[in-house]
C-alpha cells in the first residue's frame, strides 16, 4: 500500500510493532522520557521495521516516502496532545490522527532528532518543520539546536550542518500528500509540544560574542541555526565538518542578506561546469554519500547545490553578527584549513563548497563596502573580512578551488539534465546542440532523438544543423554517413514540428550561412535522394490545389527547403508554368516562407540578387514556349510581387532588373514577354518601396522602350532573320509607355537640376528617332519642350506656336500634311481630339472637300499597315467623327443592289459610308500603283485591322440601343438592318476577290462572313410584312450568285453552305 495521510495498514501495524518493542526495551521509563545516549538501545527495532518497509516497496523513491511518513507520525505525536478520556469517543470519529496516534507511544524530541538521523533524512525534516505554523517552526529548530548542542557528538554536527543546507535548498511548492497531511493537522490542533519530554524549554543562548541575546531579530529561523553554530562550533574536530560548517555559513551570508548579487543567473556553460564538478567530486570521494548514487541522482543533488531557497533575508543586525561570526570562525580554523587544504591534492566536495562560497563572498562583500551607507564601525568590519578571507584563499593550492571535469562527464552531465528535465535543461539543449566536441557519440544521437521535442525551437534547429554541417566536413567514413542520416532525420523531424514563423527563422539562417544550396552543399546524405522526394511531394501538391490542402503544401514544402532551397524553389517555378492552372496556389505556398526573399551576394556584395528571381530566370526564363506557359509565368510572377495576403516575395525593382532591362531590344526573342512583365510591374498598386523605379535606371529604359516603337515604323522592311516583336504587341509597348511615364517622377531624381538634366538627354536621344515618339513624351516633358511636327503639319492645321514647332523632315514633303496629321491622331486620344479640333477645311469649296477626300483615302492607305489595334480604333473614330461633320465626302453606289430599296437608310448612312471607304481604301491598296508597296506578310495583319472594323461596325448596327428613334409610323428596322448586312457581306467578298492568292487572309474573312450573314438571318427573320418571304428568297439567290464568283475555293464553300441554311 503507497504511504497515505494517517491510512491504518499493514505497513504502519509494523511500525506500530516496532514502537512497541523499542517501549518494552527501554522499560520501566517510558520512550517520552527517552535521553540521548538510549537512542542505541530502541533505535534498531523502529530503523528495522523502516528497512522491511523500504523492501516491500516497489521502488525506493516510494520507501523514502515511508520514511517521511514515519518522521511525521512520530513528530505529530510529540506535537499533539493526547485527548482527554472524556472526548475519546467524539475524537475517534472526527481526528484524522486517531487511529494512527494511539498505534504509536508516547514519545519525546529525542525519539524525532535519532530517527531523523538514524534514517539520513534531513530533507524530510526540513519539510515538515517548514510546514509548521511560523511560531512552532522556530521552537522546534531551537529544540534541534538545544538538542544538538547538549553531550555533542560528530553524528550531531552532521545533522545540524545538514539541516541548515537543507533549509537553504528547500524548494517552496513541493509538498506532497504527507507534508500537507502534516501541516494541516498541526495547524488544526494548534501543535505545541509538551516539555516534560527531557528538553527544557528553549532559551536564548550566552556567552559568545556577538550574540543576539535580547534583540527581536533573534526571530530569524536562520539565525538560529548560525546561534546553533555558535553553540557547537568547538565541538566539531573534522577539518571536512568545518569546511561544511563554514560554507553553510558563508551561503547564508552571501545569499539571505542584503549582500546577495542582484542580476542574471550563471551563464550555462559556467553554470553546467560547476554541476559536473560537484558530479566529480561525489563520484571520486568514497566518503561523500553521493558516492555510489546514479549519475541522474548526483545530477539532481548537483543542482540543488547551486539554487537556493526563498526564506526571508537577515536584517542588517543579523548580518553584522554573522559576518563577526564568520572573521572568528577563519581566526580559529584558518591556519588548520590552510595546511589541510594547500597539503591535498584530491578536494573534496566540502572544500570545493567552501572555497567556490568564500571566493564569491570576497567579491559582494568589496562592492557592499564600496556602496556606501554603513556607519564608521561596520565599514570597518566590511573592509576587514575582505582581507582576511583573501589572506586565507592565497594559501590554498589552486587545484582546491578549481576542479576541471572530464569533457565526457560534463556532456554526461549535460545529457541528464536534458533527459531528466532538470533546471535549466532549455538552456543546456542549446549547449548541447552547438558543444561540437560531444557531437555524435552515440549517447549524443540517442538523447537528441528521445528528446527531439526539447529541441522543437528554431535557434536550437539552426544550432543543430551548424553542428551536423561542421561534423560531415569532418568525417566522410560510412559510420559517420550513417549518423548524419540518424541525425538529419531527427532534426527534420524537430523543424516540422515548429509553427511556420519559426520554419521561416530556421529558413533564413540556412540562406544565410549555406545560400541556396542550403545542406546541400556539405551533405551528401541530403542530396541522395532528394529528387525523388521532391518530385514524389509535389505530385501529392499538384493533385490537392485547394485552400484546405494548402497548409499541408506549405509544411512540405517548407521540410524540402529546409534541405535544398533553390531546388525545391526551382521545382515550384516549373510547375507554376507548365502545371495547368496550379501557378496561384503555387505561389501561395512560396508567399508562405517570406524567408525566400532572400537576397544573394555571390561574391558580389554591393549587388546582391534574388534566390527566387534567380530560380526562376534558371528554370522556366528561357524555357518559356506555348502562350499559356508565358501567361501562367506572367501571373505567377504577378503573384509573387503583389500577394492576396502576405508580404511580397520579390520586388519590383527586382523582377524589372532580371527579366526587362537585358532584354528590351528590338532583336530579342523575350522581349514580347518582358514588356509584358513591365507592364504587369508598373500596374502593381501601393508597393511599400514607392520610389523603387529610380533603381531601375528609368531614362535609359523609357528611351529602350522608344527605341521599340521607332523599330515599328521599319517594321514590314525588317530583315526576316530577326526577330522583332510583332504588331499585336505595339499596344503593350504604347501602354507601357504610358504607365512608366507616370511611374517616372521628379521626386525619383537626386535634384531638380538632375531631374532636367535627364529630361534634356533623353530628349536628345529621342531627336533621331520617329518624329512621333516625342509627342508620346509631351506629358512626361512637360512645358520644357515644345512639341516638334513635320512644318507641312501647320499647312492644314492651325497649331498655336507657343506649343508647336515645325521640324525639317525629308520623308514629308510637299502634300504630305494629311499624312501627318493622322499620324498624330494615332499617338493618343487626347491629341487626337486636339488634331479633330484644329484641322482646317473649308466645306463651302466643293474642290477643296473633294481633295481632302481624295487625300485622306491615300494616308489612311499609308498609314494602316503601320497602325496597331488601338491606333486603328482612333483612326476609324476620325474618320466617323469626319463623317458626321460631313467634312469628309464618301458617295454610297449601288453596285450591289438588284433593285431600288424604298427603305429608310438614313439611320444607317455612316455605316454603309463606312463600309464603302474600307472597300475603296484596298481597292486603292490592291491596284497596280500600289502592288509592290506592302510585303506579303503585311496583308494578313491589314486584314485583320478591316476585319475588326466590320466586327465593331456589325455591333453598332444590331444594336436596338445604337438605333435612331424614329416616329411611330415609321417601319421596323429589320428590314433596314438586313440590307446593311448585305451590302457589308458584298464589300466583304469585294475585299477577298481582290486580295493576292497567297495573303493567307481567309480565315479572318471566313469568320467575319459568317458572322454578318448569322446577323442578317437574324434580323431577316423578324421581319414578318406580307412580303418578307419572297423578299428572303430573292435575297439569299443574290447572295449565292455573289458567293459563286469567289475565287478561293474553301471561302466559297464555307460561305454556300451557310446560305444553303439561311432558307432551311
Amino acid at each position: 500500500m503507497e504511504p497515505g495521510p494517517w491510512g491504518v495498514c499493514e505497513e504502519m501495524a509494523i511500525l506500530h510493532g516496532a514502537f512497541l518493542l523499542a517501549s518494552r526495551l527501554v522499560q520501566p521509563r517510558a520512550l517520552s522520557e527517552l535521553r540521548k545516549g538510549e537512542w542505541a538501545l530502541v533505535g534498531p527495532p523502529i530503523t528495522d521495521a523502516l528497512k522491511e518497509i523500504g523492501a516491500r516497496c516497489p521502488s525506493p523513491p516510494q520507501g523514502s516516502l515511508w520514511k517521511k511518513e514515519a518522521v511525521a507520525v512520530v513528530w505529530a505525536k510529540v506535537l499533539l496532545p493526547a485527548p482527554p478520556a472524556a472526548s475519546l469517543d467524539q475524537e475517534w470519529r472526527e481526528d484524522a490522527f486517531f487511529s494512527v496516534g494511539r498505534m504509536i507511544p508516547d514519545v519525546n524530541h529525542a525519539v524525532l532528532f535519532e530517527l531523523v538521523k538514524a534514517l539520513g533524512e534531513p530533507r524530510h525534516f526540513v519539510q515538515l518543520l517548514l510546514a509548521l505554523p511560523h511560531a512552532v517552526r522556530r521552537n522546534e529548530l531551537q529544540r534541534l539546536v538545544q538538542y544538538v548542542a547538549s553531550e555533542t557528538a560528530p553524528s550531531d554536527i552532521r545533522f545540524l550542518l545538514d539541516v541548515w543546507w537543507e533549509m537553504m535548498r528547500h524548494e517552496e511548492g513541493q509538498e506532497d500528500r504527507t507534508v500537507s497531511t502534516f501541516s494541516s493537522l498541526v495547524h488544526q490542533h494548534g501543535g505545541e509540544s509538551s516539555p516534560d519530554d527531557g528538553l527544557q524549554p528553549p532559551k536564548r543562548f550566552k556567552g559568545d560574542p556577538g550574540s543576539l541575546s535580547g534583540s527581536p531579530a533573534a526571530t530569524s529561523l536562520l539565525m538560529v541555526l548560525v546561534e546553533g553554530l555558535k553553540e557547537t562550533y568547538r565541538s566539531i574536530a573534522q577539518p571536512r565538518m568545518k569546511c561544511c560548517a563554514l560554507a553553510n555559513l558563508v551561503e547564508l551570508l552571501s545569499t539571505f542578506t542584503e549582500l546577495a548579487a542582484e542580476g542574471s543567473p550563471l551563464p550555462v556553460t559556467e553554470y553546467l561546469e560547476k554541476v559536473s564538478s560537484v558530479v566529480s567530486l561525489w563520484s571520486s570521494d568514497a566518503e561523500s554519500q553521493y558516492h555510489h548514487r546514479a549519475l541522474d541522482e548526483q545530477v539532481k543533488e548537483a543542482e540543488r547545490s547551486m539554487s537556493f531557497s526563498s526564506l526571508a533575508k537577515l536584517s542588517r543586525e543579523e548580518l553584522f553578527v554573522g559576518l563577526d561570526f564568520l572573521c572568528s570562525l577563519l581566526h580559529a580554523w584558518g591556519e588548520e584549513l590552510q595546511g589541510i587544504l594547500s597539503s591535498s591534492e584530491d578536494p573534496c566536495y566540502e572544500s570545493y563548497r567552501l572555497l567556490d562560497a568564500l571566493t564569491a563572498f570576497r567579491k559582494n562583500l568589496v562592492c557592499f563596502s564600496e556602496n556606501g551607507g554603513l556607519s564608521k564601525d561596520e565599514m570597518h568590519k566590511a573592509i576587514e573580512l575582505p582581507q582576511t578571507i583573501e589572506d586565507f584563499l592565497k594559501e590554498i593550492s589552486t587545484s582546491q578551488t578549481s576542479k576541471d571535469s572530464d569533457t565526457s562527464l560534463v556532456s554526461s552531465v549535460a545529457m541528464t539534465i536534458i533527459e531528466q528535465k532538470l533546471h535549466r535543461h532549455a538552456e543546456m539543449c542549446s549547449v548541447f546542440a552547438s558543444e561540437e566536441a560531444w557531437v555524435f557519440s552515440k549517447g549524443w544521437v540517442d538523447c537528441l532523438v528521445k528528446n527531439r521535442e526539447l529541441f522543437q525551437k528554431p535557434e536550437l534547429v539552426l544550432k543543430l544543423l551548424q553542428t551536423l554541417v561542421n561534423f560531415a566536413k569532418s568525417c566522410r567514413d560510412r559510420e559517420a554517413r550513417e549518423m548524419q542520416m540518424q541525425v538529419t532525420k531527427a532534426i527534420v523531424e524537430c523543424y516540422s514540428e515548429l509553427s511556420l514563423p519559426d520554419k521561416n527563422q530556421v529558413i533564413s539562417g540556412v540562406l544565410a550561412s549555406w545560400g541556396g544550396a542550403g545542406l546541400s552543399l556539405n551533405l551528401q546524405v541530403v542530396v541522395e535522394g532528394f529528387q525523388e522526394d521532391l518530385n514524389v511531394t509535389f505530385n501529392q501538391i499538384t493533385k490537392s490545389v485547394s485552400d484546405e490542402g494548402l497548409t499541408r503544401a506549405v509544411a512540405s514544402v517548407a521540410r524540402l527547403t529546409l534541405l535544398y532551397p533553390e531546388a525545391t524553389v526551382k521545382q515550384v517555378c516549373s510547375l507554376a508554368v507548365v502545371n495547368l492552372g496550379s501557378h496561384q496556389f503555387l505561389a501561395q505556398i512560396l508567399c508562405s516562407l517570406p524567408a525566400l526573399s532572400f537576397l544573394e551576394t555571390h561574391n558580389d556584395p554591393g549587388r546582391p540578387r534574388s534566390l527566387v528571381v534567380r530560380c526562376l530566370k534558371e528554370a522556366v526564363w528561357e524555357k518559356l514556349s506555348a502562350a499559356r506557359e508565358k501567361e501562367q509565368f506572367l501571373e505567377f510572377l504577378a503573384f509573387l510581387m503583389q500577394p492576396s495576403s502576405a508580404a511580397p516575395l520579390v520586388s519590383p525593382a527586382e523582377v524589372t532588373k532580371a527579366f526587362v532591362l537585358p532584354y528590351l531590344k528590338s532583336d530579342c526573342a523575350q522581349t514580347e514577354l518582358s514588356l509584358q512583365i513591365l507592364s504587369k510591374v508598373l500596374g502593381i498598386q501601393s508597393y511599400p518601396e514607392e520610389d523603387w523605379i529610380k533603381s531601375c535606371h528609368p531614362f535609359p529604359l523609357l528611351l529602350s522602350l522608344c527605341k521599340l516603337l521607332d523599330g515599328y515604323t521599319k517594321y514590314w522592311h525588317q530583315p526576316k532573320d530577326r526577330p522583332f516583336p510583332s504588331l499585336e504587341t505595339k499596344d503593350v509597348v504604347l501602354s507601357t509607355l504610358g504607365q512608366l511615364c507616370e511611374a517616372v517622377r521628379p521626386e525619383a531624381a537626386p535634384s531638380p537640376e538632375m531631374w532636367v538634366q535627364s529630361l534634356a538627354w533623353l530628349h536628345r536621344k529621342v531627336a533621331s528617332l520617329d518624329w512621333t515618339i516625342g509627342l508620346r513624351l509631351k506629358k512626361f516633358f512637360g512645358d520644357h519642350f515644345k512639341n516638334e511636327v513635320p512644318a507641312t503639319l501647320f499647312e492644314i492645321c492651325k497649331l498655336p506656336e507657343d506649343e508647336w514647332t515645325s521640324r525639317s523632315l525629308p520623308a514629308y514633303g510637299p502634300g504630305s500634311g494629311l499624312l501627318a496629321w493622322m499620324e498624330c491622331c494615332c499617338v493618343s486620344t487626347a491629341l487626337r481630339e486636339t488634331m479633330l479640333t484644329l484641322l482646317v477645311v473649308n466645306v463651302d469649296n466643293p474642290e477643296e472637300v473633294n481633295l481632302f477626300s481624295k487625300g485622306f483615302l491615300v494616308a489612311l492607305v499609308q498609314v494602316l499597315p503601320w497602325c496597331s489595334h488601338s491606333e486603328w480604333k482612333r483612326l476609324v473614330h476620325v474618320v466617323t467623327n469626319l463623317l458626321e461633320r460631313q467634312v469628309l465626302h464618301v458617295p454610297y453606289t449601288l453596285e450591289y443592289v438588284q433593285y431600288m430599296p424604298l427603305l429608310n437608310l438614313r439611320p444607317f448612312a455612316r455605316s454603309l459610308q463606312l463600309s464603302v471607304l474600307f472597300l475603296r481604301g484596298f481597292q486603292l491598296l490592291c491596284s497596280s500603283s500600289c502592288s509592290s508597296w506592302l510585303p506579303a506578310e503585311a496583308w494578313l495583319h491589314v486584314v485583320q485591322l478591316y476585319c475588326g472594323s466590320l466586327t465593331d461596325l456589325l455591333s453598332s448596327i444590331k444594336s436596338p440601343m445604337g438605333l435612331p428613334s424614329q416616329p411611330p409610323e415609321a417601319r421596323n428596322p429589320a428590314e433596314e438592318v438586313s440590307f446593311v448586312c448585305i451590302q457589308m457581306f458584298c464589300h466583304l467578298l469585294h475585299v477577298a476577290a481582290m486580295l493576292p492568292p497567297d495573303s493567307g487572309c481567309g480565315e479572318p474573312l471566313v469568320v467575319v462572313a459568317l458572322e454578318i450573314l448569322s446577323q442578317y438571318e437574324a434580323f431577316s427573320s423578324a421581319d414578318k410584312s406580307p412580303s418578307s418571304v419572297l423578299r428572303r428568297a430573292n435575297e439569299r439567290h443574290f447572295l449565292e450568285s455573289i458567293t459563286d464568283n469567289v475565287g478561293d475555293q474553301e471561302l466559297r464553300g464555307t460561305l454556300l453552305q451557310k446560305l444553303g441554311k439561311l432558307g432551311a
